[in-house]
């Protein structure tokens, strides 16, 4: 491997300074912030496997207190530029590289997770603000994609077509696209990076990652770790930035030639900017984007299996999911039953508070912005009439907690069920037919996940079949899993990811035919 290394002297960056201690910094008289792992808190970008430093650094904020937790590279289109042309270098090594050589060495920096599960969790919470729990349940499943890419990349397979005309051969060829662009969300911000990262690299394509601004921390712990799995240099690259800087950035990492994939998860309206940007040069694209997820609750329903089901779809990461639940549907002659039992439900189980405490279930939204967008909806709901259950507004643990909330007498005139909320808010819609909440339910321009629940047969095929999206949820609250496809229809995106599907999207079909047999 070490013969394919970068020749470094085409890249002029300043080498980063060694990971900051921890805790990292404190700003003003506020709370500390939490204290970081030393060994795997780095603050440079990771550029053909060497740490460099950016003109300007930006801060990292711990979400449940305000305070900073260091400050990171501020990486901008030349450095964007630079980590591209590092993964162009490696690409022709490593795609060249043994299926075998590919997977053992993704094995490996799976190794590394595990073995580090418990400092990348406290990275996650600390950055990100989900209770710790969460954060540790995130690391398994982001290194699951890494355990199960590993053995994905040695199964991919061509094919041998018979031919029509008896003196040729038919075949066909699956290759790796070329350098792969990544850009991830702040809401899973491991997971989101592995499921992509394992995939390309498994096919034998270089990556350069673009993680939010708001979670890169994660992200460069990925990068130490995959530095010490022995990842060639250039094949994965990081290059973290501000939101300022962030434009500027995606344009050119969509826009530059070297670059044959964008695989980018995030809202529908940036998925648009960046797809526009891709056109130019007519790049593959897979994009995991917006969800509108209707969560359906039919008579025939186990009531309290469907209330246990909404809380852990819900408000998981405090409702800060892509397929979170967004609206409930609830059939009228067991609606009031549904709304007492998940109010009770909701005040029982649900502990708001800081991440890293003990108990907590609901930690800090990302940001404040977040937090006005909820009080947006519940605002806009109650002056239409809708009823507040429980909760309803600001916790007092801090600016960016917010109670969990039931919402019931909900219409589909509501904003709520028109967009997104992105936090700890569950509207509740009364029904009469099957036929008028499928409709409800399909009436998004976007379709990520749906959920239902019925214990009728016949019933539950309908409308497994019917309703538009991407995933379903049948008698099941929680789907995400790394042996099944996740991606959308409508206006939630493009391609697959995970699952056997997972690595199609960063292979190309070649077909050869050998004549004069």
């Amino acid at each position: 491997m070490a013969s394919w290394r970068l020749p470094w002297t085409r890249l002029r960056l300043r080498a980063a300074p060694r990971p900051l201690p921890a805790p990292l910094r404190r700003s003003g008289s506020g709370p500390a912030p939490p204290r970081l792992p030393g060994a795997l808190a780095r603050s440079g970008g990771f550029v053909g496997g060497r740490w460099v430093q950016a003109a300007a650094a930006f801060p990292v904020l711990d979400p449940a207190s305000g305070a900073e937790l260091g400050r990171v590279a501020d990486c901008g289109v030349a450095e964007a530029r630079a980590a591209v042309r590092a993964a162009w270098e490696a690409r022709p090594g490593w795609s060249a590289a043994p299926a075998k050589e590919r997977s053992v060495l993704l094995r490996k920096w799976y190794s590394l997770m595990m073995e580090n599960k418990d400092d990348l969790a406290k990275i996650i919470t600390a950055e990100n603000g989900k209770p710790l729990k969460e954060a540790e349940g995130e690391i398994l499943y982001s290194a699951s994609f890494l355990e199960w890419f590993a053995e994905e990349a040695r199964r991919i397979y061509g094919d041998i077509i018979p031919p029509s005309v008896k003196d040729r051969r038919i075949l066909v060829l699956k290759q790796p696209v070329g350098v792969a662009a990544i850009i991830t969300p702040w809401n899973f911000p491991s997971a989101m990076i592995t499921r992509k990262v394992g995939a390309a690299l498994a096919a034998g394509c270089t990556v350069v990652v673009k993680p939010a601004e708001d979670t890169p921390l994660s992200a460069l712990a990925l990068a130490e770790l995959a530095n010490q799995a022995g990842i060639p240099a250039g094949v994965f690259n990081v290059v973290p930035c501000s939101q300022q800087q962030t434009p500027a950035v995606g344009e050119a990492l969509c826009t530059d030639p070297l670059v044959a994939k964008i695989s980018f998860t995030g809202s529908t309206a940036t998925g648009k900017i960046l797809l526009h940007h891709a056109a130019g040069t007519v790049k593959r694209v897979s994009m995991e984007l917006g969800g509108h997820a209707p969560f359906i609750v039919f008579d025939s329903a186990d009531v309290d299996r469907a209330v246990a089901g909404a809380l852990a779809s819900k408000y998981r990461n405090s409702g800060q999911t892509c397929v979170c639940t967004n609206r409930f549907l609830v059939q009228k002659k067991i609606h009031d039953a549904f709304v007492e039992k998940f109010a009770k439900a909701i005040e029982r189980e649900l502990r708001v508070g800081n991440g890293f405490d003990e108990g907590t279930t609901q930690g800090p939204l990302i940001n404040e912005k977040a937090v006005g967008k909820v009080e947006r909806h519940i605002s806009d709901a109650v002056s239409q009439g809708a009823s507040i259950v429980t909760g309803g507004k600001r916790h007092s643990f801090g600016k960016n907690f917010f109670e969990p909330t039931l919402l019931s007498n909900v219409t589909t005139n509501m904003l709520c069920t028109q967009e997104e909320t992105f936090g700890p808010l569950a509207p509740v819609i009364k029904f009469d037919t099957e036929a008028e909440a499928v409709a409800i339910a399909n009436s998004a321009n976007v379709g990520l996940a749906g959920y239902f629940y019925s214990q009728d047969p016949a019933q539950i095929w309908r409308v497994a079949e019917q309703l538009e999206v991407g995933i379903v949820g049948v008698n099941e609250g929680i789907m995400s899993s790394v042996e099944c496809p996740f991606g959308g229809v409508k206006q939630s995106g493009l391609g697959r990811e995970g699952s056997k599907y997972g690595i199609d999207e960063y292979l190309e079909i070649k077909y050869v035919c050998f004549g004069g047999l």
